[in-house]
Order: structure tokens, then C-alpha cells, then sequence
């Protein structure tokens, strides 16, 4: 299969998986209250339902995230936080207690952690001045499962029968409706969905390709887009990266000139210079990595992104 099919499948499996936890969150939203009711839960259990949902995806979110950065996979991560989402809708349905309620969206929301590695996942595989569109198409789907979830409730309402110890009815219905879907979007994640290698692999392989080496991935020279700049720039952080690299660079150039003087080494320049330069970047970097959110425009988006979420729940 070429890597633009390849691409494809994998974007609409991406955008089922935001469309299927959009239907989530309404489907269950307008009877839950009521499903609590019949087990004899106080009227605390509400906020503690769809709070628990969140504080698990607040939890998983960053532990998915740095499990994405550290293998450069999605997959097996998607079909991990999809298990969590069938197994705490499997739980919504049974529903033998408030506590097993409560529950079930506690380990349901440990699902939307994957979100996290998604993004990343995005953001690596597709070129700057497309990654935008890309992105809005995501959260157009999140949106749209969150406008068509309440809909289904109007055939889930109607069921009213047993399925082996079981009792469906019009609470209980929308978990064993989500469970089905999460169990179909396993299946679509398993053979639709591909770990597309990222924009610089791709660059160096096609550089390779250009040099006359061997290109196994098939990826033409046209399908490679260079970003041009980083999504989040910063002319301190690269003014002030700037004087620590030229300093230290002139700082080991006097040192490796010494040295040559002194002890007659043969090998070139370079190489005295290129180690520490490394070290000097990855230093820098762990060391400015808190400092990037904490910048005014990443705090006002993350308060703006709350603002919107509370009021939403508020709402509903």
C-alpha cells in the first residue's frame, strides 16, 4: 500500500477516534443523572461522575504523551487507551451501584489520554502550514460527535429488555451502545491506522533518494514539505540560545586549537566542536522546556481552553 493511502486511512481513523468520544460524552450526559437516581445515588454523585472522567484524561494525558515521545508510536498506545474505553463503558452498562457507575467513568476517561499522543502524532507527520487545517478538522470531529451524540438516545430510549443477566433499558443502553463502537473502532485502529514515519525521516530519506541511495519507504521528493519555522518561536530564548552557542563554540575553538598546539592531535576541528555543542543544545533544551509555558500567548490559550471547558460544564 503506497504512503498517500496509507496517509488517508490513518486520517480518517484519526477522526473517528474523536467523533466516537465526542458521542461519548452526549450520549451519556442526559440520562446519567437519572441512571444515578435509580441506583439511590445524592445529588454529589453527578459532579463526581463527570469529573472522574476528566481527572482520568487529565492524569493519563501527560503519562501517553511522554510514552509517544519516547517510542515515536501512537498505535499501540490508541488501541491500549480504546481497551480503558471498552472496558469503562462495559462497566456503565452493568451498573449494579452508584460506586461501579462512578467507576466506569473513571476508567473510560483514562481512554481520551491518547489524545495527547494523537496531537504529537500530527504534529510530526505533517508540514507547518498545513498542520492548522489538519488539526481544526480533529476538533471538527470532536464537535460534531458532541452535536450527534444526544441524537441517539431518541432509538436508545426504546430499549427495554434482557441480554442474559443484563437488563437493558433506556440508562443502561448507552454504555452497551458505546461499548459496541469502541469495539468496531479497535478494529478499524488495527487495520487502518499506521505509524507514518515523521516530516525529517521522510526529508532524509528522500535526501538519500536524491543522492542516489535506495528508497525502500517509497516516499517521492514532492510528498516532502521542509518546515520552514517552529510552531512556538521565541527571539529571547533564541537570542539567548544564540550567545550560549557562539560563547561556548569560540570557548572550545581556543580549546581545541591548545590542544592541537599541545599535544599535535590530527583530527579536524570539528570534531572537538561538535559534542559539546550537542550537549550544550539538550541542556538548554530540558532547561527551557517549563520556561515555553509559562510565556504569556501559551498561558492565555490554556486559560482560554479552561475558561471554555468550565463554562461548558457549567452549562451542562
Amino acid at each position: 500500500m503506497d504512503y498517500q493511502r496509507k496517509k488517508k486511512l490513518t486520517y480518517f481513523t484519526i477522526g473517528l477516534i474523536f467523533l466516537f468520544s465526542g458521542v461519548e460524552y452526549a450520549v451519556i450526559l442526559p440520562t446519567i443523572w437519572r441512571y444515578l437516581q435509580t441506583l439511590e445515588a445524592d445529588p454529589y454523585f453527578l459532579g463526581l461522575a463527570l469529573s472522574a472522567f476528566s481527572l482520568s484524561g487529565l492524569l493519563s494525558g501527560p503519562l501517553f504523551g511522554y510514552w509517544s515521545d519516547r517510542t515515536q508510536t501512537t498505535k499501540k498506545i490508541i488501541l491500549l487507551s480504546n481497551l480503558f474505553e471498552m472496558i469503562g463503558n462495559f462497566m456503565y452498562f452493568m451498573g449494579y451501584s452508584k460506586w461501579l457507575l462512578l467507576s466506569s467513568r473513571l476508567v473510560a476517561g483514562i481512554g481520551t489520554g491518547a489524545g495527547s499522543s494523537i496531537f504529537g502524532f500530527l504534529t510530526r507527520s505533517t508540514a507547518s502550514e498545513d498542520r492548522a487545517t489538519v488539526f481544526a478538522a480533529v476538533m471538527a470531529c470532536r464537535q460534531a460527535g458532541l452535536l450527534i451524540g444526544p441524537a441517539f438516545n431518541i432509538f436508545l430510549r426504546l430499549c427495554d429488555f434482557h441480554l442474559g443477566p443484563f437488563v437493558v433499558n433506556k440508562y443502561t443502553a448507552p454504555g452497551l451502545f458505546m461499548f459496541l463502537l469502541w469495539i468496531l473502532l479497535q478494529l478499524a485502529v488495527v487495520f487502518m491506522y499506521w505509524d507514518l514515519p515523521p516530516m525529517e525521516r521522510r526529508m532524509t530519506y528522500c535526501s538519500s533518494k536524491h543522492n542516489g541511495e535506495e528508497n525502500v519507504h517509497g516516499f517521492d521528493e514532492d510528498e516532502v514539505e521542509e518546515e520552514v519555522k517552529p510552531l512556538i518561536t521565541s527571539q529571547v530564548f533564541v537570542a539567548s540560545y544564540s550567545s550560549v552557542m557562539t560563547s561556548s563554540l569560540s570557548k572550545n575553538h581556543k580549546s581545541a586549537v591548545s590542544n592541537n598546539s599541545l599535544n599535535h592531535i590530527d583530527s579536524p576541528l570539528e570534531s572537538h566542536v561538535a559534542t559539546p555543542s550537542h550537549e550544550i543544545h539538550r541542556s538548554f533544551r530540558n532547561s527551557s522546556s517549563c520556561q515555553e509555558f509559562l510565556r504569556e500567548e501559551v498561558v492565555v490559550l490554556l486559560a482560554a481552553q479552561f475558561i471554555t471547558l468550565f463554562n461548558q460544564t457549567a452549562l451542562e
